[in-house]
């Protein structure tokens, strides 16, 4: 979920910044007045939005993604609106979800503090460590590139462990947090009941949704990210996050990868920035327990539909990520079987 957010860019000009200033993240660069995108912030040509020789997936503006209606999977239409999130998960791997009852003074509020916590000066930004991090770029010490982008991710497990190490600025940030990851936990929870049934692995009107599979959903990660992506005087030159699919179970976007054996799939997606306006977005992050070990369902695999992805874990992606092979492809490539 979204909404504009207008952050004044001053034109009065500056020269490159230093490497120091580059760690500081883009938010601070716009605040110095930056009429240019810094060399650290140019993308390759290839890589460029308007380049033609960048990923055709990741750049297509006549795509209608497909809308389910939250309210028909808990009503009698349940059994049509599985069938709809069926073919939008095996076709697109992305759906707009409307009638999704989180409240709408809920998503008001978090994005509202979310908009006040990126005015913050700097050093009032950047004193959080672990479960918080802020920053620009998925490593500040050895990305070639950076994005244009802050960013605030807030782990939210156990919530009663992190809920004290979170921002205590904006002074309501908590709170709105709080609220917001509490209903996007309700709503994957729901999400997911709903799409392990729409691969055959569950009927609620036997009551299973108690079964070991569906209980390691519950018990499973939640991260919430805030991004800034702020007015950008050359837009045509970077990227707000290049070609990506994220690495999660489900993200509010929502996603499957090698749980479903490649049934369902992962859209490999980009953000574009904008020349005037600034844009804030904040997404809720869904996967297993950290220590789990994701394999494709084994209710899944058979004769007609082997099996098509090793085992993995978070820790294997984490090494990846920082390894160099992650430069040529993505790690959802890299599980694949031969």
């Amino acid at each position: 979920m979204s909404a504009g957010a207008s952050l004044a860019v001053e034109t009065n000009g500056g020269n490159e910044s230093t490497e120091s200033e580059f760690q500081k993240g883009v938010k601070h660069l716009c605040e110095r007045g930056i009429t240019k995108v810094p060399t650290k912030y140019i993308w390759p040509i290839p890589d460029q939005p308007n380049s033609r020789n960048g990923n055709s997936s990741a750049s297509n503006p006549n795509l209608k993604l497909p809308i389910i209606d939250f309210a028909k999977l808990q009503g009698s239409n349940r059994s049509q609106a599985i069938n709809s999130l069926k073919n939008a998960c095996e076709k697109f791997g992305f759906f707009q979800l409307v009638n999704h009852d989180i409240p709408k003074d809920v998503i008001e509020s978090i994005i509202d503090v979310s908009k006040r916590f990126f005015e913050l000066p700097f050093g009032e930004r950047s004193k959080y460590g672990s479960p918080v991090r802020c920053g620009t770029s998925s490593n500040q010490n050895k990305d070639d590139m950076f994005c244009w982008r802050g960013f605030l991710k807030l782990s939210c497990q156990p919530l009663s462990d992190v809920l004290p190490l979170w921002p205590s600025s904006p002074v309501d940030l908590r709170q709105a947090v709080l609220n917001y990851s509490k209903n996007t936990k309700y709503l994957y929870l729901m999400l997911t009941e709903a799409i392990l049934e729409s691969l055959g692995l569950m009927d609620i009107t036997n009551n299973e949704n108690e079964n070991d599979e569906f209980r390691e959903f519950k018990d499973g990660s939640q991260l919430i990210v805030v991004n800034c992506y702020p007015a950008c005087p050359e837009p045509d030159l970077t990227l707000g996050l290049p070609p990506h699919s994220d690495y999660g179970l489900l993200t509010l976007l929502l996603q499957y990868e090698i749980f479903s054996n490649g049934k369902y799939r992962s859209l490999i997606h980009r953000v574009l920035v904008n020349p005037s306006k600034s844009r804030i977005s904040i997404a809720s992050l869904h996967s297993l327990p950290f220590n789990s070990v994701v394999q494709p369902s084994p209710k899944l695999i058979n004769e007609d539909n082997p099996r098509r992805y090793m085992d993995t874990d978070f820790a294997s992606f984490l090494d990846y990520s920082s390894s160099s092979e992650s430069k040529r492809k993505s790690f959802l490539e890299s599980r694949k079987l031969t």
